[in-house]
């Protein structure tokens, strides 16, 4: 009896196999072998959600989503991948998940023929091609081509971030960040290039990273046909063109357009630092800042240049580099129409027009237009050279003039002037030196007229209408406009004569002493007098004879 109904039964589950479906949806026309199933697919379209949750109330259209759902609360993980063992609370996430080991992406777009891995993903993929947006948010109206991003949209909206880290108690507004801000605890990089063999915390990462690789540059922005390898720098760059900045700041007011440069911007009231290097201990207040700082340590450069094969330890300074060979120069003023090939040179140029000096010191309450010139200032301050030269051990307290004096030893000079050859180790010397030839004089006082060539030459003018004397003697407290007769003064304490005369030996306080007085042995006197063809060894002699002329008395 019990075998002859296991028969019956077989028979029937065969007979269900090949016989027509008989069920048919009368809204869409999907057809179905079983009258239940006919009956779950119809919630879809009448909205219904039978099945709720008893722990949290949530509601289900199908009987599996709620048992896959029960899961969440209760931790089950019942799929268990057989290569790497990892668990699953439902099926088709171990299918998907064990297709990262075989490789296989069955859904293929009929477009441009990319394959994926999930369905889900290649119906998210089409909207690229179709710009389908189906998912609005109710409070803005704003729409997307995913699910996922309108929910997590609209956490922008409540502030709602109901993901917790165990370890630092940091909370988050959707679990995968958490997942991969653990990974920060963790150090796990299970994400691995199989060109390069880099390891990543997160799988996108490794997506675009992988890009690097091979150029690709899949999103293309519709108004300057401008390509980028993500699709958050597409949308950045798109309000680039709107003017959107639809991120504002709660404390400053400041906006922006995009919420990463949000996030960023505050840690700059909040002094966050979240990111430590594990070298040296240094903190930085970006995740990509960190990163280019432990390449100081490895010395690692991995991205090149294809034209002259220079080598950057960032690929935004490789991407500045490479308008050097191309002259691009994407960034431009509305307000004189100059043009900067980098976006950090034109933010600073806007601030020649609008006066904004937003780095203040905190010491003496300066004002500074860029950040790296408040660092700079507050060295004044603190007396710090952090940068020193490896041949005559001399510091610096900025970079750049550890770069140009190592030209003295070096004797480099890479600058050279197109009108007369003449060649420089500091691009600013040849900036200078080529207004003797052109007469440009691009500095003016808004108080006597007065026009300057050099920028230094002005901020020393400009104190003779203010009396501003901004250094100052520690020893005996007399102060100065400019700092190098303060150096000169200190001598007067300290009795230091650093020049010497290479002829007889004697020493001087001042360069230009020195250079006056050389002239006592080679005879040189280079100030004539226009009235008379007297001549001079110093500027003051003539200064004072020609008085005998004019009869003016100083």
């Amino acid at each position: 009896m019990n075998y002859s109904l296991t028969m019956n039964k077989l028979t029937e589950a065969k007979n269900d196999d090949t016989r027509e479906k008989q069920c048919f949806c009368d809204i869409c026309g999907t057809s179905f072998n079983y009258n239940s199933q006919l009956t779950s697919h119809r919630h879809i379209h009448t909205g219904e959600k039978p099945y709720h949750c008893d722990i949290c109330g949530k509601s289900f259209a199908y009987n599996s989503q709620l048992t896959s759902h029960r899961r969440i609360h209760t931790g089950e993980k019942p799929y268990h991948c057989d290569i790497c063992g990892k668990s699953f609370s439902q099926r088709r996430t171990l299918t998907e998940h064990k297709r990262t080991h075989t490789g296989e992406k069955p859904y293929h777009c009929d477009i441009c023929g990319k394959s994926f891995s999930q369905r889900g993903t290649l119906t998210e993929h089409k909207r690229t091609h179709t710009g389908e947006r189906p998912y609005h948010c109710d409070i803005c109206g704003k729409s997307f081509s995913k699910r996922n991003d309108l929910t997590r949209h609209k956490l922008t909206h409540t502030g709602e971030k109901p993901y917790h880290c165990d370890i630092c108690s940091q909370s988050f507004c959707q679990m995968s960040h958490l997942t991969k801000h653990k990974r920060t605890h963790t150090g796990e990089k299970p994400y691995h290039c199989d060109i390069c063999g880099k390891s990543f915390t997160h799988r996108s990462a490794v997506t675009v990273h992988k890009r690097t690789h091979t150029g690709e540059k899949p999103y293309q922005c519709d108004i300057c046909d401008k390509s980028f390898s993500r699709s958050a720098h597409l949308t950045g760059h798109r309000r680039t063109h709107t003017g959107e900045k639809p991120y504002h700041c709660e404390i400053c007011g400041k906006s922006f357009s995009c919420n990463t440069q949000l996030i960023y911007h505050k840690r700059t009231h909040t002094g966050e630092n979240p990111y430590h290097c594990d070298i040296c201990g240094k903190s930085f207040s970006l995740r990509s800042c960190l990163t280019q700082h432990m390449r100081t340590h490895t010395g690692e450069k991995p991205y090149h240049c294809d034209i002259c094969g220079m080598s950057f330890s960032d690929n935004n300074y490789l991407t500045r580099h490479r308008r050097i060979h191309t002259g691009e120069k994407p960034y431009h003023c509305d307000i004189c129409g100059k043009s900067f090939s980098q976006s950090r040179d034109f933010t600073k140029h806007k601030r020649t027009h609008t006066g904004e000096r937003p780095y203040h010191c905190d010491i003496c309450g300066k004002s500074f237009s860029q950040r790296s010139h408040l660092t700079i200032h507050i060295r004044t301050h603190t007396g710090e050279k952090p940068y020193h030269c490896d041949i005559c051990g001399k510091s610096f307290s900025q970079r750049s003039h550890l770069t140009i004096h190592i030209r003295t030893h070096t004797g480099e000079k890479p600058y050279h002037c197109d009108i007369c050859g003449m060649s420089f180790s500091d691009n600013n010397y040849l900036t200078r030196h080529r207004r003797i030839h052109t007469g440009e004089k691009p500095y003016h006082c808004d108080i006597c007229g007065k026009s300057f060539s050099q920028s230094r030459d002005f901020t020393k003018h400009k104190r003779t209408h203010t009396g501003e004397r901004p250094y100052h003697c520690d020893i005996c407290g007399k102060s100065f406009s400019q700092r190098s007769h303060l150096t000169i003064h200190i001598r007067t304490h300290t009795g230091e004569k650093p020049y010497h005369c290479d002829i007889c030996g004697k020493s001087f306080s001042q360069r230009s002493h020195l250079t006056i007085h050389i002239r006592t042995h080679t005879g040189e006197k280079p100030y004539h007098c226009d009235i008379c063809g007297k001549s001079f060894s110093d500027i003051n002699y003539s200064t004072r004879h020609r008085r005998i002329h004019t009869g003016e008395k100083p």
